[in-house]
């Protein structure tokens, strides 16, 4: 309405003053009701034509979408395993937390019993390696045990055979022959001795260590499933929809516990979706502007800081049926960025807010490089200064939208 009350200036307008003051044709007389498109079939008609290609000039140019609001995170509240809730640290369905308090805690009975147990088991290596010490020791005794008894069964063997030697007919073949093998015994319990000792050390270098370090392990692992059992927050926000009590059964694929919204989520920019045929004019950097219902008679400027470069209605996952184009029934939209062109200029918008918006090109910068011709800087700086049209709808929309939503829309 506002373009064709513009091209109306501009066409219907100088053919009624040249109807009426040139051909001296008066309004109730020449110029009446039924006459009226004959009279001023000329105007009528470039009023037409000028409205359309206004409005395709200021649609396409600078675009504008009632799909954009201020989308938020959420994050879901959920275990790292199943189990049943033993204690609820926050209040009520909803309520503040910081990043790391508690938010509820599952029966930690299990997980309990297994850090007991690893526990026990390290107490049980650690006097298993106590008396792997004492064995060390007994062993050393019999090493020197064995030692003296081998020794003396030397000494004994060497005083025989030199008495041999002197007197064959003093001692009896038999008899050395019995000390040597008593050496070689002797010897063996030496060695037996020397194996034991070896065993023990290996253990206390080696295999009780081992058993230690998987003992710890499996402690650590304990400790970790036991800290599972208490859900904390990974970010300062607000918990909501928190209905979880004492006794609910919590699964991490099938129940969340509630949800947390993150905070400052929802305050640093607006998602809007303009049509795909404004895919070429959508550029960073462009100068936008806002107004969103949550925040009513105020148009906030915004500045675009990115343009997503793929649809969301093209996307398809891999499955064993294939993609038919006419399962797309609506086509999607090109996802814009939006954030404010001043500090704190979201302040106020209630994130989750719908939102108008508005994107006006510029082409200043082009006609100042002096890469375009006078004829084509005059349709470009005429392009620019038709953006104000968008501006005052916007601010228009700003002003009813309140009234329209209140009262109009059956409240």
């Amino acid at each position: 309405m506002l373009e064709l009350l513009l091209c109306s200036v501009l066409t219907i307008l100088p053919d009624y003053l040249y109807r009426r003051y040139r051909q001296g044709k008066r309004p109730g007389k020449e110029i009446t009701l039924y006459s009226v498109w004959f009279e001023l079939r000329w105007g009528i008609v470039a009023c037409l034509m000028l409205t359309v290609g206004l409005i395709t000039v200021i649609f396409y140019n600078h675009p504008s979408t009632t799909s954009a609001t201020l989308y938020y995170r959420t994050v879901p509240i959920l275990p790292e395993t199943n189990g049943r809730v033993a204690e609820v640290y926050v209040d009520g369905v909803s309520g503040e937390v910081k990043q790391g308090s508690p938010i509820f805690r599952l029966d930690s009975a299990t997980q309990e019993a297994a850090a007991e147990a690893a526990r026990r088991k390290i107490a049980e290596v650690d006097a298993a390696l106590v008396a792997a010490k004492t064995d060390v020791l007994a062993a050393e005794g019999k090493i020197q045990e064995a030692r003296s008894d081998h020794q003396q069964a030397v000494d004994e063997l060497q005083t025989k055979q030199e008495i041999y030697r002197r007197n064959p007919g003093a001692v009896a073949v038999r008899d050395i022959e019995r000390l040597q093998v008593v050496v070689q015994g002797r010897q063996g319990g030496i060695d037996a001795a020397t194996a034991a000792k070896s065993a023990a050390e290996a253990q206390i270098s080696t295999l009780l260590p081992a058993q230690k370090a998987s003992a710890e392990a499996a402690l650590a692992q304990a400790e970790v499933e036991l800290r599972k059992t208490i859900v904390r927050a990974g970010v300062n926000g607000r918990v909501e929809q928190f209905t979880l009590r004492v006794g609910d059964i919590v699964n991490p694929f099938m129940r969340p516990a509630g949800i947390l919204i993150p905070e400052g989520a929802g305050r640093k920019a607006i998602q809007a979706g303009f049509g795909q045929i404004e895919a070429q004019v959508m550029k960073v950097g462009m100068v936008a502007e806002v107004t969103c219902i949550s925040k009513p008679w105020t148009v906030i400027p915004m500045v675009v800081t990115q343009v997503q470069d793929f649809i969301a209605a093209g996307q398809f996952r891999g499955g064993e049926q294939l993609l038919d184009p006419q399962q797309v029934v609506r086509p999607g939209t090109i996802l814009v960025f939006l954030e404010p062109l001043y500090e704190g200029g979201l302040d106020g918008v209630t994130p989750g807010s719908s939102c108008i918006a508005n994107a006006y090109t510029s082409n200043h910068d082009l006609i100042d490089s002096g890469q375009v011709g006078a004829t084509r800087g005059l349709v470009l700086h005429a392009v620019d200064a038709v953006g104000i049209v968008h501006a005052m709808i916007l601010r228009i929309q700003a002003l009813v939208l309140p009234i329209q939503t209140l009262v109009f829309s059956g409240h």
